[in-house]
């Protein structure tokens, strides 16, 4: 991260995957004024206490044209004021239950009869639902980790009464994160512009563009100082400042742009961080995005880490990072991977640090310590959207916050490495620490899976695109 002097970044242990369900009152489906893009039909066969809670569902695509279930996201809403662990299943599915996956996040602004909910997302390998067809069966199960008994009798998503698919308009639908089916807990309803968008937003090659644009780059350039850089928005860092070593130098040397084809592309980024134990000889490295536009979406980068330096005896704390970050105000924002080969501030050893802040002042954040080594490549993704920042790590999702911890204005994109200020080794032997990046996608205003970032990014590269940027200015 990028940070004012004297500010550490202080750490703790916690991580959780909660599923948690419970209460909603039954209402009829109220008819929109335009037909949706999609319809969602639900159904159950369990009563209101029953040992879990099974909501079926069926997609009816109501368009002229084909659209990839990976597009597509349902979220079905729920109310558990005890907060109860949760496991969910897939018993059966036309699309391939391998192809599902569900996922329970918490509402920003809960109500009566909902302060969770349970989004079902596609994999690329569910293929597309067909102009006007209708998707077939998806037997959804969700239970209490204890298989005690839940009573669904005031959960918003649930009718008893539908016991044959049905269009149900508490159950609501996403195409690339717009609301295009069903009204939600709030009363937010989809809108006749919003489904057109999201249906337009289909890319050719059968991946999601992003309604809102997209950021990806997987840095094809000669050097940091490549006019095509700066064009294409980024700056690289010469000025001084913490993070790390008091009086060391961000150099632009330390950004090069080897030639390889280890992420897919045809370059890499490597950010190289140097030190002989002394502040004048030590130098770090940072890549950040000269706008701040970055705000609710995904955020993606394929990473190399290092657990040892390329050069040199071992034993810095170094910090190895992809993240988002805004000015130090009173709207302050930051979201961080952090991977910590030798720990950091005297904490644990090969570490990633997931954390999302609130106050830098204040050193008020929540983080996630994922223990274990991270050499080589690595998949990062982040999502922010609805009031909840989850992170994972390779598809397994590691870290999630909500409430005050949620991005509160745009940010910009960073890449650095830097040395943690004070935990050097005690080795006046030159020593160079690489990591390496091979791509950055950037999703406006959508909560993708990580397979939906690696089919949309695979498709970028299939397609021979270096670089694309159709994110808004804020």
């Amino acid at each position: 991260m990028r940070q004012t002097p004297g500010r550490r970044t202080l750490v703790a242990v916690g991580a959780a995957i909660a599923l948690t369900a419970a209460a909603l009152i039954p209402t009829m489906w109220s008819a929109q004024a335009d037909t949706p893009s999609v319809t969602v039909l639900y159904k159950t066969s369990t009563s209101a206490v029953n040992d879990e809670v099974d909501p079926w569902f069926e997609l009816v695509d109501n368009t002229a044209a084909a659209i990839p279930y990976s597009e597509i996201t349902i979220d079905y809403y729920f109310s558990d004021p005890s907060n109860e662990t949760y496991d969910f299943g897939c018993a059966w599915a036309v699309a391939g239950c391998a192809n599902l996956t569900g996922t329970v996040h918490a509402l920003p602004n809960p109500t009566s009869n909902a302060d969770h909910y349970l989004q079902v997302s596609f994999a690329a390998g569910a293929g597309s639902l067909a102009a006007g067809a209708n998707s077939g069966d998806m037997q959804l199960r969700m239970w209490r980790a204890d298989w005690q008994n839940i009573n669904q009798a005031n959960d918003y998503s649930f009718n008893g009464a539908d016991t044959s698919y049905t269009a149900w308009d508490h159950v609501t639908a996403y195409e690339n994160g717009a609301l295009v089916s069903g009204t939600e807990p709030n009363g937010t309803t989809a809108s006749a512009s919003a489904s057109a968008s999201a249906s337009a937003s289909a890319s050719p090659t059968g991946g999601s563009t992003g309604s809102s644009g997209v950021l990806f780059d997987d840095f094809n350039y000669s050097g940091s100082s490549d006019p095509n850089l700066a064009a294409h928005d980024w700056t690289v860092r010469t000025a001084a400042g913490g993070p790390g070593v008091s009086g060391a130098t961000w150099s632009a040397n330390a950004i090069t742009f080897p030639a390889s084809t280890a992420a897919g592309g045809t370059h890499v980024m490597n950010l190289a961080a140097s030190t002989d134990g002394t502040a004048a000889n030590t130098i770090q490295s940072e890549l950040d995005t000269t706008s701040q536009k970055f705000f609710q979406g995904t955020y993606a980068a394929r990473v190399y880490f290092n657990d040892a330096p390329s050069t040199g005896p071992n034993g810095d704390d170094v910090n190895e990072t992809f993240y988002s970050i805004s000015p130090d105000n009173s709207l302050y924002s930051e979201d961080d991977f952090e991977y910590l080969p030798n720990g950091g501030w005297g904490g644990p050893a090969v570490s990633m640090y997931t954390t999302t802040w609130y106050s830098a002042d204040a050193l008020d954040r929540v983080t996630n310590d994922t223990q274990g080594s991270l050499q080589g490549w690595h998949t990062l993704v982040e999502t922010v959207l609805n009031g909840t920042v989850t992170y994972y790590i390779d598809g397994k999702q590691v870290f999630s916050s909500t409430g005050k911890y949620y991005p509160r204005e745009a940010m910009t994109l960073d890449f650095n490495e830097w040395f943690i200020s004070g935990y050097l080794a005690s080795s006046s032997t030159p020593r160079t620490w690489n990591e390496q990046v091979g791509w950055v996608y950037y999703a406006n205003s959508q909560a993708l899976t990580p397979s939906q970032v690696t089919a949309n990014v695979a498709a970028y590269q299939q397609a021979g695109t270096s670089f694309t940027d159709t994110v808004p200015s804020s």
